[in-house]
């Protein structure tokens, strides 16, 4: 996947999550992704490659790192608890999707029971 479909990819899935909100608190070269005030997945640039940062269990992390070159330990962020994945031949729109879904829930986990429950579909 090139880089230019890997943003779009991923900023697709995350405006299609219920209650998401795109916003720019940290300038207009970084696109943050929020659920209940929470970023959740940030998009930007580092050494001239563009990457998507997002929230992961930390034991799903190393294992994505050891299977797929273009997943690494977040840039700039918690290297335990983020990563950033960049374009490569290994990262598909399904792994993308799995990968934005995996950040959403992170992070609506953390949120009150009841802002939970409100924020998922059926739930």
């Amino acid at each position: 996947m090139d880089s230019k479909s890997l943003l779009a990819c991923a900023q697709r899935v995350a405006l299609e999550l219920p209650f998401t909100e795109h916003c720019w608190p940290f300038g207009p070269e970084y696109d943050v992704f929020k659920v209940g005030g929470k970023i959740f997945m940030l998009m930007g640039v580092a050494h001239g490659r563009p990457h998507v940062s997002l929230k992961s269990d930390p034991q799903k992390s190393l294992l994505n790192q050891q299977i797929y070159r273009s997943i690494e330990p977040g840039y700039h962020l918690n290297k335990k608890h983020w990563i950033s994945v960049y374009a490569g031949d290994d990262i598909s729109p399904g792994l993308i999707a799995d990968l934005v879904n995996d950040s959403w829930n992170q992070v609506v986990d953390k949120l009150p029971k009841r802002t939970q429950k409100q924020m998922r579909p059926g739930g």
